[in-house]
């Protein structure tokens, strides 16, 4: 394997130089040790101004390290090299691993210059120093995002944490035959910043967006600004990529029926979100639909932290906001099966758009102010939809973690 240790440069200058060394050897793979001190510095970890750029059939190890990125940054951790500001078709790439040995670690910037999605401005509704700065946009993007893979076949993203990041942790955009496992989030939706708390907006764990299919994700923990796991398909008027414009860098230049989302499989998501939000989301609207998940043990960790939150909804499928359209009409989300959910939550499962065809048991709700499967959106949004063994337990359940 490639060392970045043995190149010249800034950190971000020596991991690509590795890679590139890596891709014209034939081998195809570069580790991530500890960053070995040196006359530049005496730092032990890396310290990022752009991202990491993976290539086709590239292979990252990150091996008991730390990366962080550096104030200077606004940019991903790692990003797939096909995509980015400018390109306007990314090519397809496959092959990409990400791999996280003994405790390998991704962290944000200790002063941010940007966070939050496309729809939030720099220091009003988000923190960022490019805030007021002229010439930097004044809004989030796509480059807030921790690792964004787009339209990537045959990949894995493995046993990695990731600490303070600027976004969304986690992106796949028309990405597919993928796995992605052991994932770990330490995100607080406001944190200090030089001692002064401040707002860090749109830090979901891992979203898995438009023209995503078949799936496998296992193993997903700890704690979220936002929602901890959110597959959404919405917005197809975005048809422009490679601008800074939206969260996402890849556009929706496919027919319809290409962006939707089908064929996940998501086991054992074990969490919360700090910033109150759901746990796991599925979202699709503007006719774009969502079909054929299987959703299997979901477990809320609010409360084992003793900050006291309360999570908005454990599973929530759809959505009445009137932005995205409203409730999604009937058949645009189907055969959705949600297995094994234990929460606290302030509502448990909450079907709050349509949804035929699906299947949802073994639910444990350990809120009785609220119902274990509901549905705000109407029974005529309803369709063919099988409720068994749903039990809400009395207030004084209590339940071990």
């Amino acid at each position: 394997m490639t060392d970045p240790n043995d190149f010249a440069g800034s950190d971000s200058q020596r991991i690509a130089a590795a890679i590139q060394a890596a891709s014209q050897d034939g081998d195809r793979r570069v580790i991530l040790p500890l960053r070995r001190p040196d006359s530049l510095s005496s730092r032990n970890y890396w310290l990022l101004d752009e991202a990491i750029l993976i290539p086709d059939g590239m292979e990252l190890l990150l091996d008991g390290c730390r990366v962080k990125l550096s104030d200077q940054a606004r940019d991903n951790f790692i990003r797939t090299a096909n995509c980015g500001y400018g390109v306007a078709q990314p090519a397809p790439v496959r092959g990409i691993r990400i791999i996280g040995r003994n405790g390998a670690v991704l962290e944000g910037a200790d002063h941010p210059r940007a966070t939050g999605d496309a729809n939030k401005t720099l220091g009003v509704r988000t923190y960022g120093t490019d805030a007021g700065r002229p010439g930097e946009k004044q809004t989030g993007d796509w480059r807030n995002i921790g690792i964004l893979l787009v339209r990537t076949e045959d990949f894995l993203v493995e046993n990695l944490t990731l600490r303070n990041y600027h976004c969304w942790g986690v992106s796949l955009e028309k990405c597919s035959h993928g796995e992605i496992r052991g994932l770990h989030f330490e995100t607080r939706e406001v944190r200090p910043v030089d001692g002064t708390p401040q707002p860090i907006l749109n830090q979901d764990g891992l979203d898995i967006r438009k023209g995503c299919h078949h799936l496998v994700v296992e193993d997903i923990s700890g704690q979220t600004g936002d929602d901890l796991v959110a597959l959404t398909a919405i917005h197809p008027e975005i048809s422009q990529a490679g601008t800074y414009d939206y969260t996402e860098v890849s556009g929706c230049p496919l027919p319809l029926a290409d962006n939707d989302i089908h064929d996940i499989a998501l086991r054992r998501i074990h969490g919360y979100s700090t910033g109150g939000h759901q746990i796991v989301r599925l979202l699709n609207a503007s006719g774009l639909k969502l079909y054929n998940v299987v959703l299997e043990d979901v477990l809320d960790t609010s409360g084992c932290e003793g900050d006291g939150v309360v999570c908005a909804v454990a599973v929530k499928i759809g959505d009445r906001n009137a932005a995205w359209g409203g409730v999604t009409p009937l058949g645009d989300t189907f055969n959705i099966t949600i297995r094994k959910v234990d929460s606290r939550c302030r509502q448990c499962v909450l079907v709050a758009g349509s949804l035929c065809d699906s299947r949802i048991e073994d639910v444990c709700n350990r809120n009785p102010a609220c119902e274990a499967v509901a549905c705000t959106s109407g029974p005529e949004n309803l369709r063919n939809v099988v409720v068994c063994n749903a039990a809400t337990l009395p207030a004084a359940s209590i339940r071990e973690v």
